[in-house]
């Protein structure tokens, strides 16, 4: 029998709960609060707890941190009930793993970027999402990398692919690396940090669609 494969959906950058419900109504598997201050997408724990508060089941929250302080990252899991810990800086595996939560691990793509031994030194982790490098952000850039240089870790690890995805181009990077799953922020906004219904539902769509 053919497996088939679905590719999961994770809409990054939330900031309001009219977005992460219009994630959630699209079929989105998961949606992702940013806990760090240098992003246009950070949110408060005031706003990361009224919009855990209107997620339905069965979508989970991914909080993601940049080089974040223990205490920092501690104080949010106290205030807001996160599913999955995104580490998107320089963070050791020893730190990344010791949370209670389980967690993902970004890899900025550079041009040797060796994701083989990346991987196995982030072996812990429940996926490997790949983004696009920029030297002077972390994420939400809306730039893509070079999709072949994933493919031949797919089938080895669990793969999320990031990085300049949008409505009109993740169908054809679906079917060129057939990730695990899809993470969007910029591809699927008004402005940053404020989410297009209409965008996400096209994005879904699309992902679907493959």
């Amino acid at each position: 029998m053919q497996q088939i494969h679905r590719t999961r959906v994770k809409i990054c950058g939330i900031t309001r709960v009219e977005d992460a419900l219009s994630a959630a109504e699209a079929g989105a598997d998961a949606i992702g609060l940013v806990f760090y201050a240098g992003s246009k997408r950070a949110v408060d724990l005031s706003q990361a707890r009224a919009i855990v508060e209107a997620v339905p089941a069965f979508v989970s929250v991914v909080g993601l941190f940049v080089n974040a302080e223990r205490a920092g990252i501690e104080k949010v899991l106290a205030a807001v009930p996160l599913d999955l810990l995104q580490f998107h800086g320089d963070e050791p595996v020893e730190f990344c793993s010791s949370f209670s939560r389980p967690f993902i691990k970004a890899l900025r793509m550079k041009e040797a970027t060796d994701v083989g031994a990346f991987s196995q030194t982030y072996s812990k982790s429940r996926g490997l999402l790949l983004d696009a490098w920029d030297a002077d952000s972390y994420g939400g850039t809306g730039v893509t990398f070079d999709w072949q240089k994933a493919g031949p870790f797919v089938d080895r690890f669990r793969i999320i692919l990031a990085g300049g995805l949008t409505p009109a181009n993740v169908a054809l990077a679906i079917s060129t690396v057939r990730p695990w799953a899809v993470d969007v922020s910029s591809g699927v906004e008004q402005s940053p940090g404020i989410k297009s219904a209409a965008l996400i539902q096209s994005f879904i769509s699309e992902v679907h669609r493959v």
